[in-house]
């Protein structure tokens, strides 16, 4: 296995590249892969639901998506940036109202009985338009699908839409579900949320909670002579610094999604069988922003909105929380997208002066104590930068007089409290840009999305402007409308700053050398492994 050599230049450029990239180098190996062994793997949260076809996150996906499948897959040299799963073809209609999918033959549930596209219709209708906290923004107008044949779906949509993003989000928004499992009961109360049943190279075994996730092979798997791999263990390390640890000690094979602190990389990177690996996240941008409840009247004023964002040293957050393996952001699209993002956008310098000024104009005085009004703010806990993160906020308002009290929660409570109950003033969140700003990115300003939504705009931020111009892109059918439309997207969240955002990341891989086949295409950590396997 070839050294990957880790730098700022080699993070930042290949963090967030479109599905619908060209070719990019891989890392793989010419070897003929070696059946059998087990993969223990870090594991830094414990997801409270393993459905993602109901959670599209990567959280859910880094565990689920070796049992549950897509559609397709993201691909470095596919067409359009994708890889086949459980369809093989997709063809959209030119006036943007249906979407054809040929299906896979001869694949089987882990329960052995046969997938077909009643499986894809009921999974689509009951579950990825309702419920899925993506897709039931992206699929809002899906209102049928047609099974001619058990290999056959038609979507049909009730207003135009677009083919592109509908490619865009095959790999995030369509894990297909068993039908004959979910059709009973509440999908939502169902058992196999959290020991799910798919098609994928991986049956789920057991949880041991706070010890591991155990996935074994799938004997039937459709892939030829896939898995490779006999067992995949999740070794549940919820404390990031014990990963580094665990791997030197050969406790754990592979810590993904820069579950080593990056202050580690460069001692790690020297340590005789382990590689540091930054490709494999080229279809994941993470972006890191603050969350604003708007129902707070101090928080439902613009000043104190643009206040907050001239408090906030972005070039310092990444020198000093990501160590330089960041960028700054202007916006809701990060900057190393070069279809959607426009740099012109209004901007907020870092300007303490300007901020207390702002606050002052919007009648919130400082009292005796030097301090203007008292805030609740909630750091994602999924990473160790969102929790510094969090120590700096708290911070930079206090030197513009606004005093914020941390709570810190674990991953279960943390999105309870954010997005169930709201029971925060400011949250630290780190959403996932997927290539399309349809996909994970309009659903956080957007309004009317229902309550318990993860990862989606539940600080009661209404703007009747911008909902307009999110309704009118996901139905623009041509490419470069779409594109200004969505440029203007960006100047409108950018002015009114329904949230803040700060910086652009991408992570990285530490795996030991004997891991073959890693990170292969953009989507690699949260992609099925079917054809990674062990050297020895």
């Amino acid at each position: 296995m070839s050294e990957v050599k880790v730098s700022r230049r080699t993070v930042l450029a290949g963090s967030a590249l479109l599905l619908a990239s060209t070719a990019l180098p891989t890392i793989g190996w010419a070897q003929t892969p070696k059946q059998g062994g087990r993969l223990v793997v870090a594991a830094d949260s414990e997801p409270r639901n393993l459905n993602p076809a109901i959670v599209a996150s990567n959280g859910v996906f880094f565990i689920a998506s070796k049992i549950v499948e897509p559609l397709a897959e993201a691909s470095f040299d596919g067409k359009d940036g994708l890889d086949p799963r459980l369809a093989t073809g997709w063809e959209g209609a030119a006036d943007g109202l249906s979407v054809t999918f040929k299906l896979r033959e001869g694949v089987k549930w882990h329960d052995g009985k046969p997938f077909t596209s009643a499986d894809v219709a009921f999974s689509a209708l009951q579950i990825w338009k309702p419920l899925q906290n993506l897709g039931r923004t992206v699929f809002k107008d899906l209102e049928a699908v047609d099974t001619p044949d058990e290999t056959t779906a038609v979507f049909r949509f009730a207003r135009p839409t677009p083919f592109q993003l509908i490619r865009n989000a095959l790999p995030a928004l369509t894990s297909v579900v068993p039908k004959h499992i979910y059709e009973t009961g509440k999908i939502e109360e169902n058992p196999a949320n959290n020991a799910p049943v798919g098609t994928g190279p991986f049956k789920f075994a057991e949880h041991k909670p706070g010890e591991y996730y155990r996935l074994e092979k799938n004997g039937d798997y459709w892939g030829k002579d896939q898995p490779y791999l006999d067992e995949i263990i999740y070794q549940v390390l919820p404390d990031r610094t014990s990963a580094a640890s665990a791997l030197e000690a050969e406790e754990v094979q592979l810590a993904a999604f820069s579950a080593v602190p990056l202050a580690d990389l460069d001692r790690i990177s020297k340590v005789p069988g382990l590689k540091v690996i930054t490709k494999g996240y080229e279809a994941l941008t993470y972006q890191l922003v603050v969350e604003i409840n708007h129902r707070r009247k101090e928080l439902a004023d613009l000043k104190v909105r643009q206040a907050i964002a001239h408090a906030i040293d972005k070039d310092f957050v990444v020198k000093t929380v990501f160590l330089g393996y960041a960028a700054t952001a202007t916006g809701p699209v990060p900057k190393n997208d070069p279809q959607f993002y426009t740099a012109d956008v209004p901007t907020y310098a870092f300007d303490v002066a300007r901020a207390n000024a702002l606050l002052d104009e919007a009648g919130y005085g400082k009292g005796d104590d030097g301090k203007r009004f008292s805030l609740k703010l909630l750091p994602a806990p999924y990473f160790n930068e969102t929790r510094q993160f969090g120590d700096y906020l708290r911070q930079a308002l206090a030197a513009i007089g606004i005093d914020a009290q941390l709570v810190n929660n674990d991953s279960a409570a943390h999105i309870k409290a954010v997005y169930t109950d709201h029971a925060f003033d400011l949250a630290v969140g780190p959403p996932v840009f997927r290539g399309d700003p349809a996909i994970s990115t309009t659903i956080l300003v957007q309004s009317g999305i229902p309550g318990g939504v993860p990862f989606s705009n539940q600080g009661g931020y209404k703007n009747d402007e911008l909902d307009a111009l999110i309704a009118k892109a996901s139905e623009t059918l041509d490419p470069a409308a779409r594109i200004e439309l969505y440029k203007e997207f960006q100047k409108k969240v950018a002015a009114d700053l329904p949230l803040i955002n700060v910086a652009e990341w991408s992570f990285i891989s530490v795996v030991r050398d004997t891991v073959r086949n890693v990170a292969n295409n953009p989507r690699w950590a949260v992609s099925n492994w079917a054809d990674t396997y062990l050297e020895s």
